[in-house]
């Protein structure tokens, strides 16, 4: 049995700078929700307007890989010092207890700077919404794009150690941390490189689990109930999902268990097919997202003749408008401000 088809057996008796996912998990997942939009979505992102075909489109980017060039957009601008302050949008930190008690609450665990569950309910409305810019639209597009894959990686949805960034251990001989391993060791150890078109042929892989292989009876069930019109239900639903691992897979021993050998192979074969199954998660939810806003906004809007008319104020860039109402931060939320409120350490050299 392959390593997809178990964690596809599994996951059917489960809940129903290092760049998360690095810049091969988000351009993987680009990949894949590329093949799962449809005509009219993708005319739409190459055209802002579809009733003005020769506008420059939302991308500006004709090429076979329009989503996958700008999946990681989002983490190079958190690092700069005008995005800066999107760095907490990246992570939603559940403060639970893994491993025998995984779970996210989104009052509980979003910060008073946001979290990726905010962020994705923010921009979800920004990039439907007809009264912005070209530019504020592109810039929705590709928060969207990453944190959505985000929001799949199980440590991007946990506390404990700032989401692992804390647990030193070893990984095929390097000494690293447990973050860094899931974001991009494991991934590219698996596939065997971290350009383009390693993601190109891991998408084409998953495309082919997802339409005819072992994912084939569960991806349904991906998007069953995703809905743009309460994004914070959906998003923390993905986000609980993906959680779920940190005590089934991630930490199934607690953290101690990780730091007494090299966590390849033994420890990397028994996780390296939920990240594969995450990963084929993002995708076909970002690619029926996609759909979804289209459909709602996009194409509701041309098809009135409508464009912006609305008496609502511009909606807030920072995505305030969907916060839990402020309270002091809790201790979690101290240790990942030491982090400048980052989601990741920097990359060790492998």
């Amino acid at each position: 049995m392959t390593r997809l088809a178990k964690v596809a057996l599994v996951g059917l008796g489960s809940v129903s700078g290092v760049k998360a996912w690095g810049v091969l998990g988000h351009a993987t997942v680009a990949y894949i929700a590329q093949n799962y939009v449809t005509s009219d979505t993708a005319s739409w992102l190459r055209n802002l307007r579809v009733d003005q075909p020769r506008a420059q489109g939302v991308l500006g980017d004709t090429s076979d890989s329009y989503l996958a060039n700008i999946a990681s957009w989002a983490d190079d601008y958190r690092e700069t010092k005008a995005g800066k302050w999107s760095a907490p949008l990246h992570f939603i930190d559940a403060e639970d207890n893994p491993p025998s008690d995984c779970n996210v609450d989104y009052n509980r665990d979003c910060g008073n700077a946001g979290c990726s569950i905010s962020a994705m309910a923010n921009y979800t409305q920004r990039v439907g919404d007809g009264r912005l810019s070209d530019a504020n639209v592109q810039e929705a597009l590709k928060f969207l794009v990453h944190f959505v894959g985000d929001l799949t990686q199980p440590l991007h949805d946990e506390a404990l150690e700032r989401g692992g960034n804390e647990i030193e251990v070893t990984f095929d001989g390097y000494q690293d941390n447990l973050h860094a391993d899931w974001d991009t060791y494991m991934p590219e150890k698996l596939v065997g490189g971290g350009e383009l078109t390693d993601a190109k042929s891991w998408a084409d892989t998953l495309v082919g689990e997802i339409q005819s292989g072992n994912l084939s009876s569960q991806a349904a069930g991906w998007i069953d109930g995703d809905d743009i019109g309460d994004v914070v239900t959906t998003a923390t639903r993905w986000a609980s999902d993906a959680n779920a691992y940190v005590c089934s897979v991630v930490m199934p021993n607690g953290v101690a268990a990780l730091q007494s050998g090299d966590l390849y192979p033994d420890y990397y074969n028994s996780a390296i097919g939920t990240v594969e199954l995450q990963i084929a998660k993002g995708g076909y939810r970002l690619g029926n997202w996609l759909n979804m806003i289209y459909k709602a906004s996009i194409a509701k809007r041309d098809l009135s003749g409508v464009l912006g008319e609305s008496d609502d104020p511009t909606p807030d860039i920072g995505g305030h408008d969907f916060l839990p109402a402020r309270r002091a931060p809790s201790r979690a939320q101290l240790a990942r401000a030491a982090m400048g409120g980052s989601c990741c350490n920097a990359r060790h050299n492998h």
